[in-house]
């Protein structure tokens, strides 16, 4: 009986230990999906060809965003272990080449995303829905850098155990983005109306607005002076130490960024078969997508403190709470995307309604094809949250390698091979497409599963071993 009390005393605790953890990571995940979501909400606004262009636009940025940002995190477990051993200069160092990579990765994304309709044309999108889609890029482009710029703030903060600031950030940016989308679509104020590319310009703003307000925030607090943050020498050299800052955080960054890589990729890819199908399929599936995309914040929220708190314990050889920790991550990940696959299931009008008017006769048939795309997603949601909760699970036992050969197969071999045979040889088009994403999060989630089980049980007879 007291060994019954004392799991589940164990078990809420260490529940209550990733949650702590991760509703600050997971409001840091939502900054970079947040102006996505928000814009391609008000999108609809301006009608289904608009919502298809700028849907198609604000993917590429979004794709582009997860990807670097995620390199770009490997910030924060570097800041932290330099914070632990009392190194403040390190991590003053760690913050500044994580700076100097925002900008190296930024400005040559930043060009590409300015001649994203030539790429869009290139990839076999209608010349016209490529033409609008470019006014929305070459507007956004310009807040792909203090984009970057926020996520290592955000990861210094977070390491240094101060992620409330992120969170307040995150809500009065996505209000900044609301509320400048309408000024800016519509031409109020005495402004023109820029329509599909005051979006773009309003995200623009919101970036730069969170990534100032950080910057401001760091440079205004006493405790932050000891790491001279944004204190760039004059006789600044790129010496030892710095180059080993610089690879230590693409070492530890680029395995996570790839395996996000891997399944942004599937998902970018999709959405250039559904533009090829034409305006009605990639609307909906726009929709569907971008409403997936934000419950998937969440998860991504809980996978980042898994990795953290497998980290932890694993580093302590604490091994049976090891394991407990993996999988409460993993429990978390699926009950979280659960109940965002329940509202899919129950009200798909409800959640259509954000972006169309599904009471408009020209929208009707995006509305009955968004309404079939979310009700897929709504039985993915879970197999997704497993996936992404697993990998985040062998982070913490540093497995990235495999886990990214295992995205690869289980993204592009089984998922896209399946859904493109549903979707185009057999017919069933973006339903099918929707489907073969679906099996291959299914594989994902259920090698991941069983790896990170063989993994962490093998540390334990290693340990029992040398005992």
């Amino acid at each position: 009986m007291m060994n019954d009390n004392a799991s589940s005393s164990r078990l809420i605790l260490e529940v209550k230990q990733c949650l702590l953890l991760a509703v600050p990571l997971a409001a840091a995940q939502l900054a970079q999906s947040a102006t996505g979501f928000v814009d391609t909400v008000m999108m609809g606004w301006l009608g289904s060809q608009t919502i298809a262009s700028g849907g198609l636009g604000a993917a590429i940025f979004s794709f582009f965003l997860f990807i670097t940002a995620a390199i770009i995190s490997a910030v924060s477990p570097l800041v932290a272990e330099a914070y632990g051993a009392g190194k403040p200069e390190e991590v003053g160092k760690i913050v500044q080449q994580g700076l100097g990579i925002s900008l190296l990765l930024g400005i040559p994304i930043t060009i590409l995303l300015w001649h994203g309709g030539a790429l869009l044309v290139l990839l076999g999108q209608n010349a016209d829905t490529a033409a609008l889609a470019q006014t929305y890029l070459r507007a956004i482009a310009w807040g792909f850098i203090p984009g970057l710029g926020f996520a290592v703030l955000k990861s210094f903060l977070s390491a240094l155990s101060q992620p409330q600031l992120v969170m307040v950030t995150v809500v009065l940016g996505t209000l900044l983005n609301i509320a400048a989308n309408y000024v800016l679509m519509f031409g109020k104020l005495g402004l023109p109306a820029l329509g599909l590319a005051g979006i773009g310009w309003a995200s623009t703003l919101s970036l730069w607005s969170m990534f100032i307000a950080l910057a401001i925030y760091i440079l205004s607090q006493r405790r932050f002076a000891v790491y001279k943050t944004f204190q760039f020498s004059s006789n600044y050299s790129f010496n030892q130490q710095n180059r080993r800052i610089f690879w230590e955080i693409f070492q530890v960054g680029l395995p996570i960024g790839g395996l996000i890589a891997v399944e942004a990729g599937l998902f970018t890819v999709v959405t250039f078969i559904m533009g090829q199908m034409g305006t009605t399929p990639l609307a909906a599936h726009q929709i569907a997508l971008q409403t997936a995309s934000m419950s998937f914040q969440f998860a991504l929220g809980i996978s980042l403190a898994t990795t953290v708190r497998v980290g932890q314990l694993a580093g302590e050889q604490n091994l049976q709470s090891m394991r407990l920790a993996g999988y409460v991550g993993i429990a978390l990940g699926a009950l979280s995307m659960a109940i965002a696959g329940i509202i899919f299931w129950l009200v798909p009008k409800l959640v259509v309604s954000l972006y169309l008017d599904i009471d408009n006769p020209n929208n009707q048939d995006v509305v009955a094809l968004a309404v079939k795309l979310l009700a897929i997603a709504a039985i993915f949601q879970i197999v997704d949250g497993v996936q992404v909760t697993a990998a985040g699970a062998l982070r913490g036992l540093k497995d990235t390698r495999i886990p990214m050969l295992i995205g690869i197969f289980a993204y592009w071999c089984v998922g896209l091979l399946t859904g493109y045979a549903l979707g185009i040889w057999f017919g069933y088009g973006a339903i099918g497409l929707w489907w073969g994403l679906a099996i291959g999060l299914a594989s994902a989630a259920t090698v991941l599963t069983f790896r990170f089980s063989i993994l962490s049980s093998g540390w334990k007879k290693a340990v029992v071993s040398r005992e």
